[in-house]
């Protein structure tokens, strides 16, 4: 699926909306440059979770939101280098109960939930202010997303 966002609200906006699809034991994997929008996307999940308080983890790496509909785990996986600095974490100990999203966890995350989504963002190259979301469901439990929509 792929989702045009001129705005960091609407940005924002297509996060909520995906967060209403969200369920506990969902990964959600954001990639992209620096910069693409990543924890925009974040901050919509969140609301659209109930969380308020949503920003970029990164000197903290991970960060639990309760309160909401669903907890929500929060990741920043920019500054680990290994799959065991990931599994370090203990992410899998709440993976069931929670939602688990992960920037920059491409290459780290994957063995986590043979079940999740990646969210691509990447900059509009007609719009410098615009990004292109692509979201792509892996596994069974996301197997019917195109067909949703």
């Amino acid at each position: 699926m792929r989702l045009d966002a001129d705005t960091p609200e609407t940005m924002r906006d297509i996060g909520e909306r995906l967060a209403r699809e969200l369920r506990p034991g969902d990964l959600v994997m954001l990639c992209g440059p620096l910069g693409a929008g990543k924890t925009t996307l974040a901050q919509g999940i969140g609301r659209g979770l109930g969380v308020d308080g949503v920003v970029s983890p990164t000197f903290v790496i991970a960060r639990v939101h309760r309160g909401g509909t669903l907890p929500l785990v929060h990741v920043d996986a920019y500054r680990l280098g290994s799959v065991a600095e990931v599994d370090d974490l203990d992410l899998d100990a709440s993976l069931e109960s929670a939602v688990t999203l992960v920037e920059w966890g491409e290459g780290l995350v994957e063995g986590l939930s043979g079940d999740r989504l990646e969210v691509r963002i990447r900059r509009d190259e007609d719009d410098s202010e615009g990004r292109v979301v692509d979201i792509t469901g892996v596994g069974a439990r996301w197997s019917d997303l195109d067909s949703a929509r």
